[in-house]
């Protein structure tokens, strides 16, 4: 489905003094897929989009965008590509018309801002000062800024953050009305169902590694079970090891008191699950019944709840 690869990482090392923030990092981002990068603060996603989009020199490794290295014609290169930054500031006396104008004139060729400025649902304050704007609003004005050039490579690190969910929706409706343009979308996100509805692929890093690589789909599957059954215990106790052996079960982990079980199917298991805490004279607060997602892929990996840090 993808001809060719818009940005090639190998081996990429970022190192801050004696803290390595990237450590061996590969990455292929194909033409005209959304890509996310998952993981929590610290992980090393925003020093990876910072080397890719030619902010950083990396301390070693290389890196090709839309087919060429960095340091050989930097302007047209970046004429190419659309970013926006976890934080973006503006100029707090230009309109949201003017904003976008201006970063118009930045690229050779473009898209007309107004229709930009429509398409991010920000037509209401078009003629509203961006010092004026509330923080999902300039969330939207920086991505109306990102989409101006018409780029080839749209770069988003963090796009919904601090965004209501309406708005989230929305962004993620124009993220996807690009992507099906053709383009080749780059993004980073803490919001794990927002990574399964957008993304084509997700590399899941932790400590400056890719520790998985896949589509959505992939990763859940590779848990071994499309559900996950929750449940903590108002009487009794019961060990892992004895509800290992419940028919069904594929995996087993206790967090903050509650056991989470992924399995198959949830018919085999839920009965035969309730039988063996019956016999050992547990008894279940609660239980709940759920697809597992993307934050169960992770925290099977690392053990850790995907969070900041």
């Amino acid at each position: 489905m993808h001809s060719s690869v818009s940005v090639s990482v190998q081996g990429l090392v970022q190192r801050y003094g004696k803290v390595t923030a990237v450590d061996g990092l590969d990455l292929d981002v194909r033409e005209g897929e959304c890509f996310g990068l998952l993981g929590p603060n610290g992980a090393g996603k925003t020093t990876t989009i910072e080397v890719i989009v030619g902010l950083l020199s990396p301390s070693s490794g290389e890196v090709r965008v839309l087919g060429r290295p960095w340091g050989e014609d930097d302007a047209a290169l970046r004429s190419r590509i659309g970013v926006s930054l976890q934080e973006t500031r503006f100029a707090d006396r230009l309109t949201v018309r003017e904003v976008v104008a201006l970063f118009r004139s930045f690229y050779p060729k473009g898209r007309d801002p107004l229709a930009v400025v429509r398409e991010v649902g920000l037509e209401e304050k078009e003629a509203a000062w961006t010092s004026k704007l509330s923080g999902g609003q300039r969330q939207r004005l920086a991505l109306a800024c990102a989409l101006v050039g018409d780029p080839e490579l749209l770069v988003l690190d963090e796009p919904t953050t601090g965004l209501d969910p309406q708005a989230r929706l929305r962004m993620g409706e124009t993220i996807r009305s690009y992507r099906d343009r053709g383009r080749t979308v780059l993004l980073t996100t803490h919001y794990m169902e927002e990574a399964q509805r957008q993304c084509d692929r997700v590399a899941v890093i932790d400590r400056g590694k890719v520790i998985a690589l896949g589509s959505p789909t992939e990763l859940v599957r590779s848990l071994g079970g499309d559900m996950v059954v929750e449940f903590a215990l108002s009487e009794g106790e019961v060990s892992e090891s004895e509800l290992r052996g419940v028919a069904g079960v594929r995996g087993i982990r206790r967090s903050n008191g509650a056991f989470h079980i992924t399995a198959g199917e949830s018919h085999v298991t839920v009965p035969a699950l309730l039988d063996r805490l019956r016999e050992r004279g547990a008894v279940p607060a609660q239980m709940t019944i759920r697809h597992a997602t993307l934050e169960d892929v992770y925290v099977s990996l690392t053990g850790r709840i995907l969070r900041d840090e």
